[in-house]
């Protein structure tokens, strides 16, 4: 999608969605177990299993790909610990590094990123 503000680490080979939706689900990944009960619930596939922020393989996390997400809502009611948040498109595109522990795949700004992030 043209003019979205943060660049790609990686290329998910998954089809765009048509137009930006009114709202973004927003994974506070400070409370995300890493249960993946969002995924099985996502029409559009647009959440990522992330490596686990001080060990890879352990308590991963999840992050949703802000440009595919339709914003349907589906993830933040089905999520039993409650961490998705679905945000107006703008704020939620704004508010999504400041949630984010650790991104597979947005290149955010570390300055943005939640405190807890791996400082780089």
């Amino acid at each position: 999608m043209a003019g979205f503000p943060y660049p790609k680490k990686i290329e998910v080979d998954k089809p765009p969605r048509p137009k930006p939706p009114k709202q973004l689900a927003v994974i506070d990944q400070t409370g995300c177990t890493g249960c993946e009960a969002c995924i099985s619930f996502c029409p559009v596939d647009c959440i990522e299993i992330v490596p686990g922020p001080e060990y890879r393989d352990f308590m991963k996390l999840v992050e949703v790909d802000l440009e595919r997400c339709i914003g349907c809502q589906l993830c933040a009611r089905y999520c039993p610990w409650e961490t998705i948040d679905m945000w107006g498109y703008e704020e939620g595109v704004a508010l999504a590094p400041e949630k984010t522990v650790r991104s597979l795949i947005y290149a955010y700004d570390p300055e943005q990123m939640h405190e807890a992030a791996e400082s780089r």
